[in-house]
């Protein structure tokens, strides 16, 4: 409804921002075709965080494997804890699999005895969560909160 108001008005697509970490976007429910405003996290944000891991991992890089996994591990779930909001699923699986890149680059220069891929995996499964949406919609939210 409100994309055909502005269609009418000639103001075109609305206006993104960025706000607390996130980018918001006008769309619409695909099931319903309802208009809903979607978050998605600030692509800069994202980079400069996994440039940060990216060099912490440097510096962890002949620590044992446990340690690193362990931080690792408390480094993702505070991403997902903040940033597992609906609609913004592919963002989190891409953070996820950036984290496992850039983990799997500083394992390999290791050098002597390089680890094998499939035992990497293993190590990833038992560290890193899969991402998951923890937060609900806004309105199921305010309505668990305020029944009617």
């Amino acid at each position: 409804m409100l994309i055909e108001h502005r269609r009418r008005d000639g103001a075109g697509e609305p206006e993104t921002f960025d706000f607390l970490g996130f980018t918001y976007i006008c769309g619409s429910i695909h099931k319903t075709g309802r208009f809903t405003v979607m978050r998605k996290t600030i692509g800069k944000r994202m980079a400069a965080k996994l440039k940060g891991i990216e060099a912490e991992l440097r510096k962890r890089m002949h620590e044992p494997i446990r340690g690193t996994g362990e931080w690792l591990r408390a480094v993702v779930r505070g991403y997902y804890i903040y940033h597992a909001v609906p609609g913004n699923f592919s963002r989190l699986r891409s953070f996820r699999h950036d984290v496992i890149r850039s983990w799997w680059q500083a394992v390999r220069r290791w050098g002597q005895r390089p680890l094998r891929r499939e035992v990497f995996d293993r190590i990833v499964a038992q560290y890193l969560p899969a991402p998951a949406i923890l937060h609900p919609y806004p309105l199921e939210r305010f309505c668990a909160t305020h029944p009617r």
